[in-house]
């Protein structure tokens, strides 16, 4: 008993009931749905920037397109889901029944660092709910996993969270300057006049951006030790943008952020040329979708009790048919040429594996 249960006790010395509390179901889910998405980045705000977005986006287009052998219930609509999950949280969960369900939200019990028991929020209209089931009932894709939280994933920019923070302070801080600045305006220098009809020359420019919008009499300029007579060219209130380098600063933010996502920043460069192009679409299938790819088989194949293979490298291949054509005429070129040297099957698959040639 605690001190202060000493203090609630009821009269006669019998200690008070026990206090309960309902919790609607789906609390956690609800609130969370209340958003436009549910997001969790390194502050939940460089999500919300074009560049992110658009690594995204490329994410979403190329698991999509993948070729799902094995199964039937990964589809693509499950594929796209999963992939902006993944970009965007680190990890993805599935509830496997007739077909894939995500989940919202999840609690996890495991054992030696392995998940044995899951609670699962299930998105409802109206409110979730949740069911506790089974590690082998789910589909759990994460990538980005810590040995310290191997049951966890981890999202591209909750790791570099730096580089996120200052993509959005860059991209805010331009965005308060067209938003407030006077840009465009201008001070200018007219003859004194009358009380009055300095008034309705300020009156005409109030409020047109752009425009001319704080007029100077000759008198202000006198008393400021100014010589009226040399005349005076109108002076800008329009900020130094270039002096900041915030072009550069922008520039760096979002290449470090497309570096987080895989795609080469050279991808979205105005002076890209085709080659670049397809080497940037051949470096996100091969070293960054295609990897994630692999681990999604691996985890649906020990749930789903059949081999799954996902492949992102074949559906993508428009970057490289002029390659591929190429290399399909040396081989077939190099066999006719083994085959015409009377070279065994033997001997060509040992030179095929010493080039790598798995398949």
């Amino acid at each position: 008993m605690g001190l202060m249960d000493i203090f609630r006790r009821e009269k006669g010395g019998r200690p008070p009931l026990s206090e309960t509390r309902a919790v609607a179901p789906g609390y956690t889910a609800a609130i969370m749905a209340a958003r436009e998405s549910w997001i969790s980045g390194a502050s939940n705000m460089g999500e919300l920037t074009a560049t992110v977005q658009t690594s995204v986006s490329l994410w979403e287009a190329g698991l999509s397109l993948a070729d799902v052998t094995g199964t039937d219930l990964i589809d693509r609509r499950s594929m796209a889901l999963c992939a902006r999950s993944l970009a965007l949280r680190g990890e993805c969960l599935f509830l496997i029944r007739d077909r894939l369900i995500p989940c919202t939200d999840w609690d996890i019990s495991t054992r030696y660092g392995l998940p044995r028991a899951y609670r699962v929020g299930l998105p409802e209209i109206g409110g979730g709910r949740n069911e506790t089931v089974l590690a082998g009932e789910v589909l759990h894709f994460r990538i980005g996993c810590d040995a310290v939280t191997p049951w966890a994933g981890t999202a591209p920019l909750r790791r570099a969270p730096l580089s996120a923070g200052l993509l959005h302070e860059i991209e805010t801080a331009l965005r308060d300057v067209f938003r407030d600045a006077p840009l465009g305006s201008q001070i200018i220098p007219v003859p004194e006049g009358s009380a009055d009809d300095m008034d309705a020359l300020r009156a005409g420019f109030r409020g047109r951006r752009g425009a001319s919008l704080v007029v100077e009499g000759v008198a202000q300029a006198t008393a400021a030790g100014m010589n009226p007579n040399l005349g005076k060219s109108p002076d800008q209130l329009s900020p130094q943008l270039d002096k900041t380098l915030a072009d550069k600063l922008l520039t760096d933010a979002k290449g470090a952020i497309f570096g987080a996502f895989g795609v080469l920043p050279g991808l979205h460069n105005p002076a890209t040329t085709g080659p670049l192009v397809r080497e940037a679409q051949r470096h996100l299938a091969q070293l960054v979708l295609q990897p994630v790819a692999n681990l999604m088989a691996e985890e649906a194949t020990e749930k789903l009790g059949a081999p799954v293979a996902i492949d992102v490298v074949r559906p993508m291949q428009a970057f490289d048919h002029g390659g591929k054509a190429r290399a399909l005429g040396v081989m077939l070129k190099a066999m006719a040429e083994a085959k015409a040297a009377g070279l065994d099957d033997k001997t060509v698959a040992d030179a095929l594996a010493f080039i790598d040639w798995a398949e």
